[in-house]
């Protein structure tokens, strides 16, 4: 099985490097590879001592951000390598602060493996919930080196619980410790005798709930609301947007809508943009006489769109009609009813949402139009659900010192 493993992650190359050839984000993964060790060997620990987090992408970065901020504002002994596997994490987060090294993390080969902790030297290493890599892994395990996974989840359809998937399943056993999000994952492990397994919950309780705290003020968005009823939609995607724009074109309703795409390239603005039937204007473009001219704004930036929620009043998550929807909890915090399509389940976060009532599944328009119109008809309703929201995300949050407690203060 190892031999078949490591076929298949030079396969896995072969593929990504062929795709590299017409599609930019596997072009990405290529070039940032290139010469990959002469970057990496550039890394210094100063005499410190280093914590190694990997996160997949852009996703899982979030996960593991609350952990590498409390490590770097109450840690100074240590410095921190981040590493990513894909594009969309490792471009977006290349220049993080609060990270002393940030690389892509290169194929994982026994050699490549070997290589790559002799070059940073790690005295304690977390891989955020997915992706585990086996001969990173195994060589970390080899040389003594305590390796945590943090906010995972098990589903009994997973590899690892497959009739065939009892050599995958022991990979899991490299790890000194499992960190999970929730009781049915413990005992899905416990069910194959892991005893590595505790309960944190979801560092991105923490991450967001310290957001709403903290969140940027952006005057520009306060003058655009302009004390009117404001719809945020955000990281949206094509299908999303479709029943978005037909909602906002037929609404006669006076209120306000911001819609921050997934894909912000010029292209897909443009076709928003084309597709509105009432005035509209890009972040980019508002100037202060403006601000309160327009009935939608096109968020065309990254980096933003966590703290605009603070503005809302009812809330629109995107892909939930692609591959999963995206973070539901960073409008949450702020006590916005959450909306979104049809592929939730993965994501244990918005189940919870729904059974509490403070978030609603939509698979067509008229699913949207009716959840929204009820939403906009019940202030009580809307009042509710934000005191029930901000409750949850403050009773949920923790996941971060727990794991702390467990693995730099044992």
């Amino acid at each position: 099985m190892k031999v078949l493993y490591n076929l298949g992650i030079y396969l896995l190359y072969l593929i990504i490097y062929i795709s590299s050839f017409f599609n930019s984000k596997a072009k990405l993964w290529i070039v940032g590879r290139l010469n990959i060790f002469k970057k990496i060997s550039l890394y210094n620990n100063e005499g410190r001592k280093t914590i190694w987090v990997h996160c997949s992408s852009l996703g899982e970065f979030e996960q593991g951000r609350p952990i590498i901020d409390k490590i770097k504002s109450q840690f100074s002994e240590y410095k921190i390598v981040l590493s990513f596997f894909s594009p969309s994490g490792y471009e977006i987060r290349k220049n993080y602060q609060n990270a002393d090294f940030v690389t892509y993390l290169p194929l994982d080969t026994q050699g490549n493996a070997k290589k790559f902790i002799s070059l940073i030297k790690p005295d304690i290493v977390y891989f955020i919930k997915y992706e585990h890599w086996y001969n990173y892994l195994k060589t970390l395990y080899l040389n003594k080196i305590p390796v945590f996974l943090v906010a995972a989840n098990f589903r009994e359809n997973q590899i690892f619980f497959k009739s065939y998937g009892k050599w995958y399943r022991n990979v899991l056993n490299f790890y000194t410790k499992i960190f999970v999000q929730e009781e049915t994952s413990v005992k899905l492990l416990e069910t194959y005798n892991f005893q590595n397994v505790n309960i944190s919950g979801d560092t991105r309780f923490d991450r967001v709930y310290e957001n709403s705290l903290n969140a940027t003020d952006y005057p520009k968005i306060r003058e655009f609301k302009s004390n009117k009823f404001l719809i945020i939609a955000g990281s949206t995607w094509e299908k999303d947007e479709e029943i978005l724009i037909e909602y906002i074109n037929n609404c006669k309703r006076d209120i306000k809508y911001i819609i921050a795409p997934h894909n912000i390239n010029e292209v897909n603005i443009n076709r928003i943009e084309k597709q509105l039937k009432i005035s509209n204007i890009k972040y980019s473009q508002l100037k202060d006489s403006t601000q309160t001219n327009y009935q939608v704004l096109i968020i065309d930036n990254i980096g933003m769109l966590s703290s605009l929620y603070q503005y809302g009043d009812i809330a629109y998550i995107g892909g939930g009609f692609n591959a999963g929807i995206h973070n539901t909890l960073e409008a949450a915090t702020f006590g916005l009813p959450v909306v979104f399509g049809p592929k939730y389940f993965k994501f244990r976060e918005a189940i919870e949402l729904i059974e509490k009532q403070l978030g609603f599944s939509i698979s067509n328009y008229p699913d949207f139009e009716k959840i929204t119109n009820q939403l906009l008809d019940n202030p009580e309703l809307r009042a509710n659900i934000n005191l029930k929201s901000k409750e949850l995300i403050q009773k949920s949050s923790g996941a971060t010192l727990k794991i702390i407690n467990q693995t730099l203060l044992k």
